[in-house]
């Protein structure tokens, strides 16, 4: 059109008419529109385009004052720093740092420890450089003058740069790289908070943190964000994690809606208390179940029996075992397709499951059951065999493995964890399922709860049908039913003590596994977790199953300071549910909360944004776009990839957020206000391990 007509950019849909007037022939103030000539339309044309451009001069002129007017403000003291240029010496200081910043950097994204060879590996007198000298020496043969510059005339036996002034470079490059992450957290206001399970770094054990948090462009992420150093006290852990997440990374707690803990087992009960503690200070902080652990296998590490303990270790040692070796594989679907030769789709299903990382399955330890027979036959085979097919390490393993799996201990605690978890598997399942199956789970706790307390009171009777199965499986795989040796050995001499084998198992794991259960239950789907998560009828597939009949208003009480608009959330709901209620038929219904918050016109419903936002980012809720899960899997990449001596938390965080932006100029600056007194050249270089050695030499 000549006349330039568009929509304005805050236009606003209307259901009224406002060109109805134009099709009235009685209208007294209809105007006609006028047709213009060529000349007329160029010279209209010509008269936007002139006032275009003295609108933009204009603007141009009032940012020139405002910016004048604003460094008038700030002070002489800033107008002198920004007057006085950088002298030469410290520009060619500011170049040396971020070449060595660089170098450290790269180190980081390529996982390459700083250190290289290890000085005791070495013969006496002889010299070798670390990673980190190696590569600055390689750069100043590649041409980089600022760095010849700097050590031209050092000792070839003398490190350039100290394990100290590497350390603490490597704690800015951390701290700047994190920072980019919780810039992003901070602007999205509200988070959770997840821990993997323990790992060693260097000797030490850590705990890896990660966080969850809705970003600008409505994508749940989870990223990794540092190591915290772990404490065998719980409650000092529970301070030094509440300071270090506070303090050190600058995070808000009071904006934290969720917390949950993946741990190995052991440690269950002691990052229990950090939660407890946790949700003392900060009650919407939920504790909740992790997305990435099923049900069952969580439940499983909880449970404080050092039998349970030692079985599940056991078992990640037996799949670890297998998955060494693509022949070991082969070796144990040979084994399955004889031992299910009759039975050829059970058979093809346990192969299947065998190839993946089933340790982490629901139902794990039914999985487990279905093939003891065949992992101790196929172990025994690899530990027997005459033949140069197996090295000694694999045959030892597997002889190793095979009198774990054939002890009587272990048969009896893996059969009694799958009959008590079998009431959790289906509830568990649908946690981890769509955002519908989520919702109906909560419903469905309460008769979970009711079936193990129905267990609990008729326990004899249900652990003589578990003993029984336990014994069965014994019989088949030839071991001898016995009390535990440990138990056996303190009873010597206790002649009037005669306690049968189904009693000891009963009172030592059956009777606390499945009060455990029923506890962790309770805690972990506390009141405030299930409001949350019937909160979920927002989602407008779980609205249409329940016939557009849902009363959110009720169950949102707890997220009301958390809103924008809370007084108008009733009336709002209402309209959010006449949306969908009343839709075309052609549109289908957003399935999950990323769908929703990605609706063009989620914004026109303000509380739901918000409340979906946050219901997004609950520990239990998975990442529905996997890309936006990379942070745990770069995470284990790393720790599978690097020898634990070689770890560094540092060097992880850059490695595992690789593609994270960084910023040279501000890790340089940063690196001279702390460290301003050491940034100075000095010619005492600090000599290295063999500093025996002469520059001759």
């Amino acid at each position: 059109s000549p006349y330039r007509t568009v929509l304005r950019d805050n236009a606003v849909p209307t259901i009224f008419d406002l060109t109805s007037h134009l099709n009235n022939p009685h209208s007294r103030h209809r105007k006609r529109i006028k047709e213009l000539s060529e000349d007329e339309i160029r010279t209209l044309k010509q008269q936007k385009i002139d006032e275009a451009f003295e609108r933009e001069q204009a603007t141009q002129e009032l940012n020139e004052s405002n910016e004048q007017n604003t460094v008038s403000e700030e002070g002489g003291e800033e107008q002198e720093e920004e007057a006085v240029p950088l002298t030469l010496e410290e520009r060619e200081n500011k170049d040396y740092l971020k070449s060595l910043f660089e170098i450290l950097i790269l180190m980081g994204k390529q996982n390459i420890p700083l250190d290289g060879h290890n000085v005791d590996e070495l013969p006496e007198g002889i010299f070798t450089s670390g990673n980190f000298q190696a590569l600055l020496e390689y750069r100043i043969n590649a041409g980089d003058e600022v760095l010849r510059k700097r050590f031209e005339m050092t000792a070839v036996n003398l490190e350039y740069c100290s394990k100290t002034q590497q350390k603490q470079m490597l704690e800015i490059c951390e701290s700047c790289v994190r920072e980019e992450t919780l810039r992003e957290v901070r602007d999205s206001h509200f988070f959770s908070i997840v821990t993997d399970e323990v790992v060693d770094i260097a000797g030490e054990e850590h705990l890896p943190v990660l966080v969850r948090f809705v970003d600008d462009s409505h994508n749940l992420r989870e990223e990794f964000i540092g190591f915290l150093p772990y404490e065998a006290d719980p409650e000092i852990l529970a301070v030094k994690f509440h300071a270090t997440i506070t303090e050190k990374w600058g995070l808000n707690m009071e904006y934290c809606r969720g917390q949950a803990y993946i741990v190995s087992s052991g440690f269950a009960s002691k990052m229990k208390v950090v939660a407890t503690r946790l949700l003392e200070k900060y009650p919407q902080a939920v504790y909740t179940l992790c997305s990435s652990c099923a049900l069952n296998v969580w439940l499983a590490k909880s449970v404080p029996v050092v039998g349970v303990s030692i079985a599940l270790g056991t078992i990640e040692e037996v799949c670890c075992f297998f998955h060494q070796s693509p022949q070991l594989l082969v070796e144990l679907d040979n084994t399955i397709s004889v031992l299910f030769q009759n039975n050829e789709g059970k058979g093809n299903e346990l192969k299947e499951i065998c190839r993946s990382q089933w340790t982490g399955r629901h139902d794990t330890f039914e999985v487990l059951v279905d093939l003891m027979q065949a992992l101790v036959l196929c172990l025994d085979a690899v530990s027997s065999d005459s033949s140069v097919r197996w090295n000694n390490f694999i045959a030892g393993r597997a002889f190793v493995l095979s009198s774990a799996l054939t002890d009587f201990d272990f048969i009896v605690t893996i059969v009694i964890l799958k009959n008590v978890l079998s009431f959790t598997r289906a509830f568990g399942k649908n946690l981890q399922g769509q955002t519908s199956d989520v919702f109906f789970a909560a419903s469905s706790l309460t008769a979970v709860l009711h079936s193990l307390n129905e267990v609990m009171e008729n326990i004899e009777v249900y652990h003589e049908f578990w003993f029984e199965e336990a014994t069965n499986l014994a019989t088949k795989l030839d071991v001898q039913i016995k009390l535990p040796g440990k138990f056996r050995r303190a009873q010597q001499g206790n002649l009037g003590s005669e306690v049968t084998s189904e009693n000891y198992y009963k009172d030592i794991l059956s009777v606390p596994a499945v009060e455990h259960i029923i506890q962790e239950l309770k805690d972990i789907f506390s009141e405030q977790h299930l409001k949350a998560l019937k909160c979920l009828s927002l989602v407008p597939s779980v609205m249409g199953q329940l016939k557009f009949n849902t009363s959110e208003e009720h169950h949102a009480d707890m997220y009301k300071n958390d809103l924008p608009n809370p007084d108008t959330l009733s009336a709002e709901l209402h309209c959010w549910r006449i949306k969908w209620k009343h839709r075309g038929k052609d549109i289908e219904l957003p399935a999950t909360i990323y769908e929703a918050l990605h609706l063009p016109d989620i914004k026109f419903f303000p509380n739901v944004y918000a409340l979906l936002k946050v219901l997004c980012i609950l520990p239990v809720m998975k990442v529905e776009n996997e890309k936006y899960e990379i942070g745990r899997k770069r995470l284990k990449a790393y720790l599978k990839n690097t020898l634990t001596e070689q770890r560094s938390s540092n060097l992880a965080l850059l490695n595992i957020n690789f593609d994270i932006k960084h910023d040279l100029d501000l890790m340089v600056d940063t690196y001279i206000k702390l460290y301003a007194d050491k940034v100075e050249f000095q010619e005492d270089f600090i000599p290295s391990n063999n500093s025996e050695v002469t520059e001759n030499a």
